[in-house]
């Protein structure tokens, strides 16, 4: 049996109690580190205050292992049950998807236990779920790389009045393109994209289209480290977000559609009103 298992968005304490006992039976247990972050990380440290909480030893999956390496992993799991950990619900990322379909593929059975996650924990905010248009996500651009793709999913979410979640680009484990022209694999070090760099590309990509879907003065809500005791969530226009310091990841975006006077009436609990950046920092 493979048991692929989600963890919540904070910390190690937010699994759900049949995802405990779904991981203390289990013979192999493996965490993916690359689609999101828990609060504590995953350093040594990381890794092990999750193995004192749930009595099992821990193998962290990066990026190739799954991808390169899944069949070995779906293979055990003919043997034994396996549990694969995945930070916040397990079909927030395709990845989770191309598991189960392979290991549907070998035979293996699979039994998925969900829990909280970005797409439905912005909520929060006050801004209805069902006003939500398509997710986009924004990734790092390069000096070569400037990729768009997202304005028109954003121009659409605008013109039907719905509200934009963008997901930030993380970017982990990733080999240097000067490593991999030398056939030597070196990894960059671990970058998360934070709401400030979001906004400086969105207004980018605005001034080369020149199409007004959203400007400076179109409002959003912010948010770091959704999810854990010390989330930030901050209401306001793009320019004013740009100048604020959200701390450290994870981070996410959302360009605010048409509201109801409902919404709006919550919103405004986070919205900005005059308070000094260092008021802003102490928010939560």
């Amino acid at each position: 049996m493979l048991y692929i298992v989600g963890l919540g968005l904070g910390n190690e304490k937010d699994i759900t109690l049949r995802g405990l006992e779904a991981v203390k039976k289990c013979g192999k247990v493996y965490i993916e580190a690359y689609t999101s972050l828990l609060s504590f990380g995953l350093s040594s440290d990381g890794l092990s205050t999750l193995e004192q909480l749930y009595g099992k030893l821990i193998t962290l999956a990066d990026r190739e292992m799954v991808e390169e390496k899944a069949d070995e992993i779906l293979s055990e799991a003919h043997g034994f049950d396996v549990a694969f950990l995945v930070v916040g619900d397990p079909f927030g990322a395709t990845t989770h998807t191309d598991l189960v379909v392979r290991a549907k593929k070998m035979g293996v059975e699979v039994k998925v236990v969900h829990n909280a996650s970005v797409m439905n924990a912005v909520g929060v905010c006050g801004l209805q779920l069902y006003c939500y248009g398509e997710t986009v996500s924004i990734p790092f651009f390069t000096e070569t790389w400037r990729p768009d793709s997202f304005y028109e999913k954003i121009q659409r979410n605008r013109i039907l009045g719905l509200h934009t979640l963008c997901l930030l680009d993380i970017r982990v484990k990733e080999p240097s393109l000067e490593s991999l022209c030398r056939g030597r694999k070196q990894y960059e070090p671990p970058k998360y994209m934070t709401i400030n760099t979001a906004i400086e590309q969105l207004l980018e990509v605005e001034q080369n289209r020149g199409e007004s879907a959203y400007g400076e003065e179109t409002d959003c809500v912010g948010f770091a480290r959704l999810g854990s005791e010390d989330q930030k969530i901050v209401a306001g226009t793009m320019k004013q977000l740009q100048m604020i310091d959200f701390g450290t990841p994870l981070h996410c975006l959302v360009i605010v559609g048409k509201t109801h006077p409902v919404e709006d009436e919550m919103l405004d609990f986070y919205r900005l009103k005059g308070e000094s950046l260092e008021q802003i920092g102490n928010r939560q």
